[in-house]
């Protein structure tokens, strides 16, 4: 273990010896998809629900539908609300889904290794898979190399380290221009900027070009003040699997805006988000006519087949603490 590893892992084990934060919020998510064209022969519409994880309890979860709905789950564990609407009038149609959400802050505890903690190997597989954007190539296994080895790391401990600390050093959180948002690795690691998913586009793409399995996360963010209001887009996150540790979260982009932070973001999440999806390339349940949604966020809709604009607005509300989180507490 080197030495910045070895703080790190001190910093995040007493951390890990507090009472993990929580927070409850009312969210209303809703999607409007409207007027249609005249002649539309059938609508679907698609919209990610929130699931239920060791960090994160969804509660009074209420759909507001004038069609009928139904809510599936994929073998990742993705939820989706999907309705049908056979030739529909020109009148738009409004979806809106309510719940309670549950976010308990994940700390993860680096210095404390066991035998007894596993994960099945296929689910390890799954993780080190390219994604479309985030390809396991020469250049990129190069690259990741090159950071690891400058770091005289041999751990995948200390490798995650030193690529997490690589991404953020040499990464600018700047959404100007055109390109960033995507989560193109090679768009990414050439201009050096953008947001959560070019920050982690890299940081998932070395982890798995250096043999460590890491995963994609998707949800939206709550401004750290409690209150209510809007919340107008998404953020990521990524999490790489330790032998002995578990999955470990890393937030690169929250630590590249708050240098303070950056001990706590690797190895922790904290409170303010609820999550959505995990995953890139996304087969919806059923399957969309289009390509693979390169993650699902925002509500995604087809007229006949083809991708059509859906309006949203997420709004939430703090509540007190729920009786979950002593239930979700290790």
């Amino acid at each position: 273990m080197t030495r910045s590893t070895l703080i790190g892992a001190i910093a995040v084990t007493a951390l890990a010896a507090q009472t993990p934060r929580s927070r409850t919020v009312f969210m209303e998510y809703s999607a409007s998809i409207g007027p249609l064209a005249a002649g539309t022969g059938q609508v679907d519409l698609w919209m990610p629900v929130p699931h239920d994880d060791p960090y994160q309890r969804i509660a009074r979860l209420e759909v507001a539908s004038p069609y009928p709905y139904q809510i599936d789950e994929d073998e990742i564990g993705n939820r989706t609300l999907h309705l049908r609407v056979d030739r529909p009038s020109r009148e738009p149609i409004r979806v809106t889904l309510r719940c309670e959400a549950t976010r308990l802050e994940h700390r993860q505890n680096l210095a404390a290794v066991s035998a007894a903690v596993r994960e099945e190997p296929q689910e390890l597989a799954r993780w080190m898979k390219p994604d479309r954007l985030v390809p396991l190539d020469n250049q990129i296994r190069a690259w990741a190399s090159e950071v690891v080895a400058a770091a005289h790391a041999t751990t995948d401990l200390d490798k995650a380290r030193a690529i997490y600390n690589h991404v953020v050093a040499t990464v600018k959180y700047d959404k100007s221009g055109k390109g960033w948002g995507r989560g193109d690795i090679r768009y990414a690691c050439e201009n050096r900027r953008g947001n959560c998913t070019d920050f982690h586009a890299i940081f998932i793409g070395y982890a798995r070009a250096v043999g460590i399995p890491a995963r994609f996360s998707i949800g939206l963010p709550l401004p750290a003040a409690r209150g209510a209001g809007q919340v107008s887009g998404y953020h990521c996150w990524a999490e790489f699997y330790a032998q002995g540790i578990g999955w470990v979260p890393v937030d690169a982009s929250e630590a590249a805006k708050d240098p303070s932070r950056r001990e706590y973001f690797f190895g922790a999440h904290d409170e303010n988000r609820v999550e959505f999806s995990r995953g890139r390339d996304l087969v919806l349940v059923p399957p969309q006519t289009g390509e693979p949604l390169n993650y699902f966020i925002y509500p995604y809709a087809e007229a006949d087949g083809r991708p059509i604009e859906v309006e949203r607005a997420v709004s939430y509300r703090d509540l007190p603490p729920a009786g979950a989180v002593a239930e979700m507490l290790p």
